[in-house]
């Protein structure tokens, strides 16, 4: 009797799995919504539209430089006063063409990208895999949670978790106050929105001291979200916060 290896089954197995899932579902662009060749995938136009980020950038925060000035170094924000977590790294830049792609995952129930998301963020946070400890999603209040039904960046969290080997924890950090859209609320409101709307427990700071932390979420927009989170972190105890996040406002 000849033994079929249980690794070949499994990959067959996952051709049928994607077979299925094709013929019931058929695979769609996840900008514009075109046929495409497989689950999760942009066709060539939506890709080519994509701005994805890279080096160089300010080694704070993230903001691309037209040209290299150096491995740290900052931008003028930065240099001003440096950010509340250490560093900051996103996948691509939030515009025009980007933001169809994140409203889909956000608020129009469109998973079927997420996987493909946590392969981009794997590349985009390599600088931080070498030492992080944790991925910490940014968490959503219990009753916009209700609402929602799923945290956009605890999903993004896992499937990251799954490429970089990083554990995803995602009830670690609690969002203990209801707060407002930061939808349409300028750099200020933004700030004062979220102050105070995070929490550690006491049991779980214990877990987080000394820790190298990677704060996930699926738009930088101003700072001010992860800035609230890296200040509570920090209090608790973590050593290092770094920010990945799917997209950043330029």
């Amino acid at each position: 009797m000849v033994e079929i290896p249980m690794v070949k089954v499994g990959r067959q197995l996952g051709y049928a799995r994607d077979i299925i899932l094709d013929a019931l579902l058929p695979p769609q662009c996840l900008c514009c919504g075109e046929m495409v060749d497989r689950q999760g995938n942009l066709c060539a136009p939506c890709w080519s539209g994509m701005r994805f980020l890279e080096a160089p950038c300010c080694h704070a925060c993230g903001f691309p430089f037209p040209y290299d000035e150096g491995e740290d170094a900052l931008c003028a924000a930065c240099s001003r006063q440096r950010p509340d977590y250490d560093r900051a790294r996103a996948v691509l830049a939030y515009d025009d063409h980007s933001r169809s792609l994140l409203l889909r995952l956000k608020h129009g129930d469109r998973l079927d990208g997420v996987p493909a998301f946590g392969q981009w963020l794997a590349r985009a946070g390599a600088p931080f895999w070498a030492d992080a400890d944790l991925l910490l999603p940014v968490p959503l209040h219990r009753w916009r949670l209700l609402r929602r039904r799923y945290n956009q960046a605890a999903l993004l969290s896992l499937a990251l978790s799954r490429h970089c080997g990083v554990p995803s924890h995602p009830d670690l950090l609690q969002r203990r106050r209801a707060t407002v859209s930061q939808g349409g609320q300028s750099r200020t409101g933004r700030a004062r929105n979220v102050r105070g709307a995070f929490a550690v427990s006491d049991t779980d700071k214990v877990r987080l001291r000394g820790a190298h932390v990677v704060l996930i979420d699926d738009v930088f927009t101003t700072g001010a979200t992860v800035s609230a989170c890296a200040r509570i972190l920090k209090r608790s105890g973590v050593a290092r916060v770094d920010v990945l996040t799917l997209a950043r406002v330029l």
